[in-house]
């Protein structure tokens, strides 16, 4: 094998590792599906929790708010990918009022935002 055959299988091995490399360390999923929602509170009462889990799940998993707060009229971008490759969740809402809201079956491979309402 050449001299510049050699150079150039090292140029390729070089270029699909560092792709592999970017691809694991920007998050991206197997399937390519995008599950970013913009969560956006449009109810009068401060969002003091809100979880989201596929619908395969029986538990609410973790608070994804934590120690943050959603007030009225504010949003926030989540990236909703529990690594399941579920694209299908239900979402809950706990509201300062005492009041939650849940909601099933939200496609978060196909929306984009998603406004909770009094």
């Amino acid at each position: 094998m050449t001299k510049l055959k050699l150079v150039a299988r090292a140029a390729l091995l070089c270029a699909t590792t560092l792709a592999a490399v970017a691809l694991t360390t920007t998050g991206a999923n197997a399937d390519n599906e995008d599950r970013r929602v913009r969560i956006i509170n449009g109810t009068s009462y401060t969002m003091q929790r809100f979880y989201a889990s596929n619908v395969d799940t029986d538990d609410w998993e973790e608070d994804i708010l934590g120690q943050d707060v959603l007030r009225p009229g504010a949003s926030v971008t989540i990236n909703i990918d529990d690594g399941s490759g579920h694209c299908m969740y239900d979402f809950k809402a706990v509201f300062s009022n005492g009041s939650s809201l849940v909601r099933q079956g939200i496609n978060v491979c196909r929306i984009t935002s998603y406004t909770y309402t009094d």
